[in-house]
């Protein structure tokens, strides 16, 4: 077994290979991604100028400048990347690195744009949950390509506290999004989350969970059965190594993974303050579609969708169905939703004569033609034109006293006088 400065060394001394990781180079990632929590602008700004490999050797020799050492604490002398590659290989899972031909170089590069807009100052940058900071690495669960899988994907994302109207539309957005071969992204919590998450693996869709903990440890505890059906078609990712805890402030730092490896956001329900209005935040900031379901106006789940829609800044998007959004994250000309279908009546294609004919028809007693016309304001020779076509249509008919509206048929079994058997 090599200790972390053998590898290291040895990773820094090799000759880069097309298409080959060196060992060392991973294990240096699995450290970073416990080294410093996700998110810290000058930590990943570090690592980005000098690589993995030297970063991780300077941070451990204690070269590093003081501000990154600072960022790092007393977790410089620890290594625990052999223990955490070999739990993640425990439960099936990997350590997908910026150097892997699967890493989703192109959606994660919004973030990248995201970052290089941050002040060099660190008074003056972001808070660590709100900034807008690549991973150093990802921990995969599944048996996916993450790159395929997220490349056509939507982030389905809502309320814990769902109702079961949320619940209902999340569900059916997930089941309609993964027939037509779109990957679903949520959080796997309680409430849309879930729901989008179940939908999706109703229609035999592979679908992602991005986690706020170890992909080997399932929060909440009671979607374990949910989170081994989404890894044996999907991905359970997630920034931190195996085994840490799912703390509160990492919940607000995953939001941007959500919105980053998505083209869009959906937020089905979402109170007044929530991290699904987060998540729509980071995803208009990194300019990528942000969609939202409406709700009852005297919904509380609902406050947080209507405000998103009200707010001219959110560039916010109503839709009601999968086909709303595929046509807004999809391609254009290729993915138009079609038109909403409208029922179909007698009146279509009718003349503007022949509407203002049959609303001057009387409903009970029949009229003359003059009498129409009169109240049509058209020509008599107009009213004789159109009747007869009014006629073949089953709209008018013909009485001995003149013309009237055709009346509704009778319903079945329906009594026609006082006589009438029961």
């Amino acid at each position: 077994m090599t200790s972390l400065e053998e590898d290291l060394e040895d990773a820094a001394a090799a000759a880069p290979a097309p298409g080959v990781v060196h060992p060392g180079v991973r294990r240096a990632r699995a450290w970073l991604s416990r080294a410093v929590e996700p998110g810290t602008v000058d930590f990943w700004r570090y690592v980005d100028d000098l690589g993995p490999v030297d970063a991780v050797r300077r941070l451990r020799a204690g070269t590093a400048p003081d501000r990154i050492r600072g960022l790092v604490g007393a977790r410089a002398e620890q290594d625990a990347t052999l223990p955490d590659l070999r739990r993640a290989e425990r439960c099936a899972a990997r350590l997908v690195i910026p150097e892997d031909e699967e890493w989703p170089a192109l959606s994660l590069h919004a973030l990248t744009l995201g970052v290089a807009g941050e002040p060099l100052e660190s008074r003056d940058q972001s808070d660590r949950t709100r900034a807008l900071v690549p991973p150093v690495a990802l921990w995969v669960r599944g048996a996916g390509r993450l790159d395929e899988l997220i490349d056509r994907s939507v982030a389905i994302v809502g309320s814990r506290a769902s109702t079961a109207y949320g619940e209902h539309v999340a569900a059916e957005l997930g089941h309609q999004l993964g027939e037509r071969g779109w990957t679903v992204v949520s959080g796997g919590a309680y409430g849309i989350d879930a729901a989008a998450h179940r939908g999706a693996l109703a229609a035999d869709a592979p679908t992602v969970a991005v986690l706020s903990c170890g992909v080997d440890r399932p929060y909440p505890a009671a979607h374990g059965a949910l989170f081994h059906r989404i890894a044996e078609s999907g991905l359970l990712v997630s920034e931190w190594p195996p085994g840490c805890a799912p703390l509160r402030h990492r919940f607000l730092v995953r939001n941007r993974l959500i919105a980053a490896l998505t083209r869009g956001t959906v937020v089905v329900e979402a109170a007044a303050r929530s991290g699904a209005q987060a998540t729509a935040n980071r995803a208009r900031e990194l300019g990528r579609a942000v969609l939202v379901v409406p709700g009852p106006i005297t919904s509380a789940m609902s406050v947080g969708c209507h405000e998103l829609l009200r707010n001219e800044q959110a560039d916010a998007r109503l839709v009601t169905s999968a086909a709303h959004v595929i046509e807004a994250v999809g391609r254009i000309g290729d993915d138009l939703a079609e038109p909403e279908a409208r029922p179909a009546s007698p009146r279509d294609g009718l003349s503007d004569v022949a509407v203002r004919v049959l609303d001057a028809c009387p409903v009970r007693i029949g009229v003359s033609p003059e009498r129409l016309a009169a109240v049509a304001g058209c020509d008599v020779l107009e009213v004789l034109r159109v009747l007869p076509a009014l006629e073949l249509a089953d709209l008018v008919q013909r009485t001995s006293s003149g013309w009237r509206l055709t009346p509704p048929p009778r319903r079945s079994g329906a009594a026609t006088g006082p006589g009438a058997a029961p």
